[in-house]
């Protein structure tokens, strides 16, 4: 059986798919745009999902990267900090083995070398509370000065042995930033009253910080020791210290600066997917609103054939 046809049917037929053809016009304009393919969860739901994924992705690689940089940062300031302090130790060494040529030094000069000592010393214990951003980046994690001189003239550590600053550089990476300054510069051995523990056979403290060991030098020089050499050993030591710590910051940005850049190449790529994703062919974008807006045309052309005027419209 033949359904019957009538005006008001093809009317109706007509305006749906007039509605139809404006509703993608709106879609293809909407898209040239945004320059979006996606603007929306209802436009693609499974690319909305690859999307927000994709995000997620870029935001935990933006945060890789900020730690990156400070972490950066941080060892820069170490090292920097490693050279000059390398720098101080070997001047003391020199004046260290001047020291011990006491046969051919007047008090004068045996005094002054002590002075130069001390200098050094000090030069040392400004470099040791060496900060960044307001952290020393030898006190672990601690936020307080790596050392302080007591009233008894020893120093004292104030970071955590062990507790080290460490940065996330990737999802399965973590490097250390921070140098133990304990172990670089040493830390003095004192009783309950402050005082340097001493050998009671030599007169030698058991344990002491590169500042202190300077001290005790100074005051040998000027005492006109004859064995000021013996110092040097332990010198030796601690300049064998600097080198080694200097050797594992130097490892550990080198890993930081490898980091970077394979999160530069990450964030890249990242990039490239959500434009696959998301972003709209604007050259087919506009072939298709070009054949939309000729389809339309059509469409209204066809449908003012069908909605025929009236005896009323006439009229009128």
């Amino acid at each position: 059986m033949i359904g019957r046809v009538t005006q008001q049917g093809l009317q109706r037929a007509s305006l749906n798919q007039l509605q139809t053809n404006l509703s993608e016009l709106a879609r293809l304009q909407e898209r040239l745009t945004t320059g979006k393919v996606i603007t929306k969860p209802s436009d693609d739901p499974a690319g909305t999902v690859d999307a927000m994924r994709l995000r997620s992705d870029q935001r935990t690689t933006a945060q890789h990267a900020r730690n990156v940089a400070d972490g950066d940062s941080w060892l820069t300031t170490v090292d920097s900090a490693l050279g000059d302090a390398l720098t101080q130790l070997r001047k003391a060494r020199d004046l260290t083995v001047q020291g011990a040529s006491t046969g051919s030094q007047g008090p004068s000069s045996r005094s002054a070398l002590a002075g130069e000592l001390r200098a050094t010393a000090d030069g040392l214990l400004e470099v040791a509370n060496t900060t960044y951003l307001n952290r020393s980046v030898f006190a672990g994690t601690s936020t307080e000065a790596a050392y302080a001189v007591t009233d008894a003239g020893t120093v004292t550590y104030s970071g955590r042995p062990g507790a080290e600053v460490l940065r996330q550089v990737s999802d399965t990476t973590k490097v250390r930033v921070d140098s133990p300054g304990s172990e670089v510069f040493g830390v003095d051995v004192v009783d309950a009253d402050g005082e340097l523990v001493r050998d009671p056979a030599t007169g030698e403290p058991v344990g002491m910080s590169v500042f202190t060991l300077l001290r005790e030098v100074a005051a040998k020089v000027e005492a006109g020791d004859p064995d000021v050499g013996r110092f040097l050993t332990e010198i030796d030591s601690r300049m064998s210290a600097f080198l080694g710590e200097v050797g594992s910051v130097g490892t550990r940005h080198k890993q930081v600066l490898q980091a970077k850049d394979a999160l530069e190449t990450r964030e890249i790529a990242l990039t490239n997917q959500l434009s696959s994703v998301e972003d709209a062919d604007l050259a087919k974008t506009i072939v298709d609103l070009q054949l939309q807006e000729v389809g339309y045309q059509a469409a209204l052309g066809a449908t003012s054939r069908v909605l025929q005027p009236s005896l009323l419209d006439f009229l009128r």
